[in-house]
C-alpha cells in the first residue's frame, strides 16, 4: 500500500484507515497545527532504548540543513520507507512539511520499491538492508536510477554493498547522526565519482575531540547542547572528519587495545574475496589469560563454514592481536526495532547457552 501527500493535500485528506499511515498523518497534522515540542524514541543499538523530548525549531533546522546540502527543494519528490516512529522516519515527514516535498509513503519493508510499478523519486532516505534488497530483486534493481539521491543510515555499508555502489549512476551518501542530534549532521558521498572517507559536518554544526578522541556535535539541531559520543574520531580539516569506531567497540586483550570496527572492515574483505555474505560481527569473551579475548560471530547460512578456515584467511591481512580466537555460528542474529543488529544481546545469547 502507498499513501501519498504533501503540505496542502493534507488538509483536505481524511485520516487514513490503515494504522501505520494513520500514525504518520497525525504526526503531519501535529505539526501544521504548530505542536512545539515531540518525543521521540531511540532504538536502543548502542545502549539502553529511551524517550528524548525535542523542540520544533531543533527539527525544522535538521530538515533545513538536508535541503541545503542535498539541494532538495520544493516539489521534490521523495519515498518514505523508514520508520515514522523513529527519528529517520519522522525527520522524513518534516522535511515533506518544512520545504514543500510530494511524499509517498510506504510501510517499512525490506524492498520498498516492490510497491511501485514505475517508480520515479528525487530522493529517498533507507538503511543498507534496503538498498541491498532493491540491488538484488531483478524486478526493482531496473528502477535504482530513477531515485535521484539515496541518503544511507543506520547501520555500515558493507564492502559487497559498496562495490555496487560504486557502480551506480545516482549519488549515494551515508549520514553521522543520531536521535540526539535529530538525525544527520554529517554526510559522506560513496560513490560519483569516488568514496569519501571522511564525513563532511553540516552548516552550523560545531564539533570537536574529548579527551578520550571521541566525537562531540553541538547546534541549533541540539538545542544549544553539546552532545558527547562515543565515537573515536580523527579530525581531518575544519569541517571534516573520519570515523574510526565506537570507543565501547573497544577491548583489551592481554594489555592490547584493540577496535572491533576495525576487525569487522578487515573481515568484511576477507568474507568479499572468499564469495561469503554471512552476517557477521567481531566481539568478546570473558579469558583468564588476556582478560577479553576477541571472537568473531557469524550468522549460519545454507553453506556450511569451518571456523578454522576463516581464522586463517583473516590472519593473512591482520596482526595475530586483532585476528579473533574463536568463531561462533549463530541461527539467527537478535535485531533492535530498527532492524539494527543486537549485538550486545546476541553475544549474551551464545554465553548462556554454554553455561
Amino acid at each position: 500500500m502507498i499513501w501519498n501527500t504533501n503540505t496542502t493535500l493534507i488538509q483536505r485528506q481524511s485520516p487514513p484507515e490503515d494504522p501505520y499511515f494513520r500514525k504518520a498523518y497525525d504526526f503531519m497534522i501535529s505539526w501544521q497545527n504548530g505542536q512545539s515540542e515531540f518525543t521521540l524514541h531511540t532504538s536502543g543499538s548502542t545502549g539502553t532504548p529511551k524517550d528524548i523530548l525535542v523542540n520544533r525549531n531543533q527539527l525544522s533546522s535538521s530538515a533545513a540543513m538536508t535541503g541545503q546540502a542535498l539541494d532538495l527543494g520544493k516539489g521534490t519528490r521523495a519515498l518514505v520507507c523508514l520508520n515514522v516512529s523513529y527519528i529517520a522516519g519522522v525527520m522524513m515527514l518534516v522535511r515533506g512539511m518544512e520545504l514543500g516535498w510530494e511524499l509517498s509513503i510506504v510501510e517499512p519493508s525490506s524492498n520498498p520499491l516492490s510497491e511501485f510499478k514505475d517508480p520515479f523519486f528525487d530522493f529517498v532516505a533507507m538503511v543498507p538492508l534496503q538498498l541491498s534488497t532493491i540491488l538484488s530483486d531483478e524486478n526493482t534493481n531496473k528502477h535504482i536510477r530513477n531515485l535521484g539521491k539515496i541518503l544511507l543510515g543506520g547501520a555500515p555499508v558493507g564492502i559487497q554493498l559498496q562495490k555496487q555502489i560504486d557502480l551506480l549512476p545516482i549519488p549515494v551518501y551515508q549520514s553521522y547522526g543520531m536521535t540526539e542530534t535529530v538525525s544527520h549532521v554529517a554526510l559522506r558521498k560513496l560513490n560519483c565519482p569516488e568514496i569519501e572517507k571522511d564525513y563532511k559536518v553540516l552548516p552550523g554544526i560545531e564539533f570537536g575531540l574529548d579527551e578520550r578522541g571521541c566525537l562531540f556535535v553541538g547546534g541549533t539541531v541540539t538545542n544549544g547542547e553539546k552532545i558527547q559520543t562515543n565515537d573515536l574520531a580523527e579530525i581531518t580539516s575544519e569541517n571534516t572528519f573520519n570515523w574510526l569506531g565506537r570507543i565501547d567497540n573497544v577491548i583489551n586483550s592481554g594489555g592490547v587495545k584493540i577496535v572491533l570496527d576495525k576487525v569487522d572492515e578487515i573481515v568484511a574483505e576477507v568474507f568479499y574475496d572468499l564469495g561469503y555474505e554471512n552476517n557477521f560481527f567481531s566481539w568478546f569473551e570473558a579469558d583468564e589469560l588476556l582478560g577479553q579475548k576477541l571472537i568473531l560471530i557469524v550468522q549460519k547460512s545454507s553453506e556450511t563454514l569451518s571456523g578454522k578456515m576463516l581464522i586463517d584467511e583473516i590472519r593473512k591481512g591482520i596482526s595475530t592481536y586483532e585476528t579473533p580466537k574463536h568463531v561462533y555460528f549463530v541461527d539467527e542474529f537478535i535485531k533492535t526495532p530498527t532492524d539494527k543488529i543486537d549485538k550486545r544481546r546476541t553475544a549474551f545469547l551464545i554465553f548462556d547457552q554454554k553455561l
